[in-house]
């Protein structure tokens, strides 16, 4: 979003495709003087030094205990062993997905240790003057700031650096490249930083914000240096915001900082409140899930106002924050993760201060298929929260929004029926088409554009009745579009195959000539420049018949529009870059699991944390190349991980009464014997809770299902294992038929709700 004209920075900071390369490109404060709970009075910290991932135990007035565990990542770029033994212009230049061939290899589930040695993690591998601005790779704010503080590789702030402390912290130093790094306390915005100095000796650096500022719109924070030797401390230096100046002004001591620490775990907890809290055999998954939420918290300013990224003009600008990508993937996110109050803020905010009378969105470009997308996720608002009231207030503005997708329909409709394009909807796909000389060139019936609006009304029609009750013919029209345009849908898809491609290639839009990679590279202005969007909103619509969705997935690996099982960031065929596009490629996600192709969600899934996130600080990157460079922060990307969690614990069947449950839990983690569960998911029959353990001593799967009264007849619940071991039918003298065995593991009849208690025998072939 945006352009750069230096071209000093293109080939070290990975943005959206925009032009020739990667370039620049591109609250929820339910009240916004909430009172959070007293953290008052002395606390005092226990620390487990003995290893470097030690927990630390804040213990204070009342009997209040926190136990804060360390979880660290290792941020350094390996010297070798990278791209799974493949040359790096081999695998960039090559249609086919070469790393994902390689990872899932041999058939069963990829591997999580081979995907994350795959390539250098992001912002491991640039020097500063490269980067072309100022360098960080985390950062730290209150619940629902006005700002952000960044945070170098090195643990500096803007206001205090470490180097200062310890003069071999320097930014350049391999000390810092070979760092440790992760956050205490599982998901909370405390980073920890660990820098070796060699057996038994390390400095650690801890910084987190102040979450009571005095002044608004700034950002104090609290740093801790401890130099540990053999597991003992043998210095320790604390800072808060500034340096001592003479007498004026000093530094904390323990006894200060230990108190800013345990309001700050008090007041983040309370923020997560009502966020699902999986429990999982690797607790680390759900905590960086939920730290997604926390990022958010710390990102949207008043917890409402959108930003779609931090520190840098690109991209915390004002003029990004009305991205529609930004508000359907939070909601999506927050909706899924059971966090209604911050949906229903979000909402409010979105249809205030963004969405106008006649439909349209504060932003320089309307995206299309986004715009069908919102109208799909006003209506799952509606079916998880039943909060129509809210609905009602905007349904205005939401009618409005669903006519101008009625408006394109009509236009596609009065071309001539000989046109390529007639009865699709034209128009933008992405909101950066309007900055060039000719916008015109992307206004094209992409396939995206239709499938998201047959999605959009669709699902507007099946509850506008909840929101205008006297309105049946406009649902009517709705639903009506949806299935006339469906149908034209699946005729252009059909007829702009690329037959003579193996597998066939599916373009973008109808009479297309070339593939996207052969117009990126012949095209300065590509009318197939952000193919990736396309691609993504096709798929995550769900419209789709199963063998075009099929042939959608198959074209996209083999045609080069994956890396690493993840959508990239399209730009034109070259042997020094492809790019993992880090948002909005969860539509492709969602494809593969809705046709059951687990291994390859699970690859995007583990792809996806590990190459567009840093390690250990977990801070998601717009578009992540594969070389170690600096990345750009954007929430969208950081919302993409808790979904596609929450899709593989509990999934709702998008085209019939079906609710799946573990449809792509690892079996590493089913035969771990250790609990899999989540409790009160939403869902649009009501909340629904699931606890699978295995038991190794007995050699059983025990089953605890909680289902709401209006849970569908149709439950399924996968019971994946690896290859050699099967599970036969359930037990329990209890179940009168109401659990059998299929396929996929159990089938349970979910009529009139309520608890199922079952364990699965779990034989070896002989």
């Amino acid at each position: 979003m945006g352009s750069d004209c230096s071209g000093k920075v293109s080939g070290m900071i990975r943005r959206r495709f925009f032009l020739l390369g990667s370039v620049i490109s591109a609250g929820w404060r339910v009240a916004s003087s909430q009172a959070f709970a007293a953290s008052g009075g002395k606390w005092s910290v226990k620390e487990d030094l003995t290893s470097m991932e030690g927990a630390m135990i804040l213990t204070g007035p009342g009997g209040r205990c926190h136990v804060l565990k360390r979880f660290m990542e290792e941020c350094e770029a390996p010297l070798e062993g990278c791209y799974c033994g493949l040359d790096f212009g081999t695998l960039a230049i090559a249609e086919h997905d070469l790393l994902a061939e390689r990872l899932l290899d041999g058939g069963g589930e990829p591997d999580p240790s081979a995907v994350r040695a795959a390539a250098p993690p992001i912002d491991s591998h640039f020097t500063p003057e490269q980067a072309g601005r100022i360098v960080w790779t985390a950062f730290v704010a209150p619940p629902y700031a006005e700002g952000v503080m960044p945070l170098t590789p090195a643990g500096n702030t803007r206001n205090w650096h470490v180097n200062r402390i310890a003069s071999e912290l320097a930014l350049d130093s391999p000390i810092v490249s070979r760092r440790r790094e992760g956050l205490l306390g599982g998901c909370l915005p405390i980073v920890v930083k660990q820098f070796s100095l060699g057996k038994g000796r390390y400095w650690e650096v801890v910084t987190f914000a102040d979450v009571d500022p005095v002044i608004p719109r700034q950002v104090p924070t609290w740093t801790r240096m401890m130099l540990i030797e053999n597991g003992k401390v043998v210095r320790a230096v604390y800072g808060a915001s500034y340096i001592p100046f003479g007498p004026f002004r000093h530094e904390p001591d323990a006894e200060q900082f230990n108190q800013a620490l345990a309001r700050c775990v008090e007041v983040w907890h309370d923020v997560l409140n009502d966020t699902l809290s999986p429990l999982l055999p690797e607790a680390d998954w759900a905590d960086f899930a939920r730290h997604a939420f926390v990022k958010e918290a710390m990102v949207r300013r008043d917890g409402v106002w959108p930003r779609y990224g931090v520190v840098d003009r690109d991209y915390e600008g004002s003029e990004y924050d009305g991205f529609q990508d930004i508000f359907t993937s939070s909601l999506l996110a927050n909706l899924e993760w059971g966090r209604f109050a911050v949906a229903r803020a979000i909402l409010d905010n979105q249809f205030t201060a963004f969405v106008g009378d006649d439909g349209l969105v504060a932003m320089r470009g309307l995206e299309v298929g986004q715009t069908g997308l919102t109208l799909s996720l006003l209506a799952r608002y509606l079916h998880l929260t039943g909060d129509a009231i809210t609905l009602q207030r905007y349904a205005d503005r939401i009618a409005a929004m669903a006519g101008v997708l009625t408006t394109l329909h009509d236009q596609a409709l009065a071309l001539p029926l000989t046109n390529a394009g007639y009865g699709l909807l034209h128009g933008w796909s992405e909101s950066d088409a309007c900055l060039f000389p000719d916008p015109s060139v992307w206004w094209k019936p992409y396939f995206g554009n239709s499938a998201m609006a047959v999605r959009g009304w669709r699902d507007l029609a099946a509850v506008w009745l909840r929101i205008r009750p006297g309105e049946a013919v406009k649902a009517a029209d709705w639903k009506r579009r949806a299935d006339l345009l469906s149908a034209r849908l699946e005729s252009a898809l059909r007829a702009s195959l690329f037959e003579d491609r193996s597998p066939p290639y599916v373009p973008i839009f109808p009479s297309s000539r070339e593939t996207f990679r052969e117009s990126l590279a012949r095209h300065q202005y590509s009318e197939q420049q952000w193919a990736h969007r396309v691609f993504a909103e096709m798929l995550q619509a769900g419209v789709l018949p199963a063998d075009l969705e099929v042939a959608t997935i198959n074209s996209m690996r083999a045609h080069g529009a994956t890396v690493m099982g993840v959508v990239g960031n399209l730009t034109p065929p070259s042997r020094k870059q492809r790019d993992i596009l880090g948002f909005i490629s969860y539509g492709y996600a969602q494809a593969l699991l809705r046709q059951d192709r687990i291994e390859e969600y699970l690859l995007f899934l583990y792809a996806h944390r590990y190459h567009a996130h840093t390690r250990g600080s977990w801070t998601a990157a717009e578009v992540a190349g594969l070389k170690g460079e600096l990345a750009l922060f954007c929430l969208p990307a950081q919302m993409t991980v808790p979904i596609l969690l929450r899709w593989a614990l509990v999934y709702e069947d998008d085209g019939a009464e079906i609710l799946h449950l573990a449809r792509a839990i690892p079996y590493r983690w089913l035969l771990s014997g250790k609990e899999i569960s989540v409790e009160k998911a939403p869902t649009r029959w009501g909340r629904v809770s699931m606890k699978v353990q295995y038991d190794p001593v007995l050699r059983h799967i025990s089953v605890d299902i909680f289902l709401p009264k209006t849970a569908p007849s149709d439950i399924r619940l996968y019971l994946r294992l690896p290859s050699g071991t099967y599970f036969t039918s359930p037990q329990n003298d209890s179940l009168n038929g109401c659990v059998v065995s299929a396929t996929y593991g159990m089938n349970v009849d979910g009529k009139q709700g309520g608890q199922r208690s079952f364990h699965v025998p779990i034989m070896r072939a002989s």
